[in-house]
């Protein structure tokens, strides 16, 4: 049952030492508070970085080539490794059972496209249907590039949200022709992208399509495939560091390439990436753990030391108790709550104190890195009962040695 006068009592014991009683709260509420703000821009890298990833496929292995800087077989340094329909067919043959998706693309940058008046320079990449799902293109209006579309070469385009709105005005772009260098291409379908305007300012058109308007006869430029993942994370890594590794080794041997020759064909593998980046948000959550913890350690010996101060100032009063009567454990119970009484207060101002400025602040922090910082408040409010169950074992030495005092020895304390 609550006792009101308890309460009262241990409020009025407290304010006789304002100045350290204010002093460890402080600590207690900028522990609990630092902990909160920590945590809360931990959540926040993580967001940041997710959302980077969100842009392609998190489990994507992508293929560009460069030039040879070592000779090998005869062939002397300073070749450029062209990438060929047959390598993308080669690759997707070998390694078809472990893909989700595959691609290849054609790109050409900086293309003059146009629309009645309107007229911009934008990336066309000519590709298949699973680039969709590679890239994370939302297709808002219409539909993506489809499989007849590639054999049968045809003059269709997927614009991006950018280009419609920089060239179409407004006007609902599906089934309207744009011209891209002259030659016109039917708009079936506009997409959205997590990646924004960069990745929005492209226009799709089949790969073969593009091969042909653009006389790369069967050159492509890159490729990209998604592994299907194993129900393990790091067994999905494994598998997909295998896989690109096993790419790299098979392009290098069809294009005669020197085996540690690192320039000629890069193989990017998206999910090792992301293992290691995750590995250091979680690195970075420790240390903010360790740190905030930390303050609040500081904060508990606080409330021990005042707890000590509080029963030294006491004694007197302590031993008239047990003289009447009081059990010990009764004495331990006043000196507990009194402990508790700081650290809860203290705790709940903390948490509440930095909720409330995440909650203000979170919106208008706007980084690539750092997106909506925010902690879980089951995980604050848990961390807050910790503490006062750490207050109470802090203030149990003080309070098991009032316990402990014999009521004559009290009474003659000066």
């Amino acid at each position: 049952m609550f006792d009101l006068e308890r309460w009262q009592e241990i409020f009025e014991t407290l304010s006789k030492n304002k100045l350290r009683t204010f002093l460890t709260g402080l600590s207690v509420a900028s522990g609990i508070f630092i902990l909160v703000i920590l945590l809360g821009f931990s959540k926040g890298i993580e967001n940041g970085v997710k959302s980077q990833f969100e842009r392609d496929a998190t489990n994507r292995i992508a293929v560009r080539t460069g030039v040879t800087t070592k000779g090998y077989k005869g062939l002397n340094p300073g070749r450029y490794i062209q990438l060929k329909n047959s390598s993308f067919e080669a690759v997707e043959k070998k390694y078809d059972e472990f893909f989700e998706y595959r691609t290849k693309d054609y790109p050409i940058w900086g293309a003059n496209i146009t629309y009645n008046n309107e007229t911009g320079n934008y990336r066309v990449r000519g590709t298949l249907p699973d680039n969709q799902f590679i890239e994370n293109a939302d297709i808002g209006s219409g539909r993506f590039i489809n499989q007849s579309d590639v054999e049968g070469s045809k003059k269709v385009a997927v614009i991006g949200n950018k280009i419609k709105t920089d060239l179409f005005k407004g006007e609902d772009p599906i089934n309207k022709n744009l011209q891209v260098y002259g030659m016109n291409f039917k708009v079936v379908g506009v997409f959205y992208d997590p990646g924004g305007d960069r990745e929005e300012g492209q226009v799709y058109i089949p790969v073969s399509t593009a091969q042909k308007v653009f006389n790369a006869g069967e050159n492509i430029r890159n490729m990209a495939f998604t592994v299907k993942m194993a129900d393990n994370f790091n067994e999905a890594v494994i598998q997909s560091n295998a896989i690109a590794k096993g790419i790299e080794e098979q392009l290098k041997e069809i294009h005669v390439v020197a085996p540690d020759d690192v320039s000629a064909v890069r193989v990017f593998n998206t999910l090792e990436e992301a293992e290691k980046i995750y590995s250091l948000i979680a690195t970075i959550r420790a240390v903010f753990w360790f740190v905030g913890i930390g303050t609040i350690i500081a904060g508990i010996v606080g409330v021990g030391n005042i707890m000590l101060i509080i029963v030294k100032e006491r004694t007197k009063e302590i031993g008239i108790r047990k003289a009447l009567g009081a059990l010990p454990m009764s004495i331990v119970g006043m000196i507990l709550q009194e402990a508790v009484f700081v650290t809860m207060f203290a705790g709940l101002f903390g948490l509440v104190f930095g909720l409330g400025l995440l909650e203000l602040a979170g919106p208008y922090i706007q980084s690539d890195f750092i997106k909506y910082p925010q902690v879980d408040f089951n995980i604050a409010l848990t961390t807050v009962f910790l503490l006062v169950f750490a207050g109470a074992l802090a203030g149990f030495i003080p309070a098991y040695r009032a316990a402990m005092i014999k009521p004559i020895d009290a009474l003659r304390d000066e």
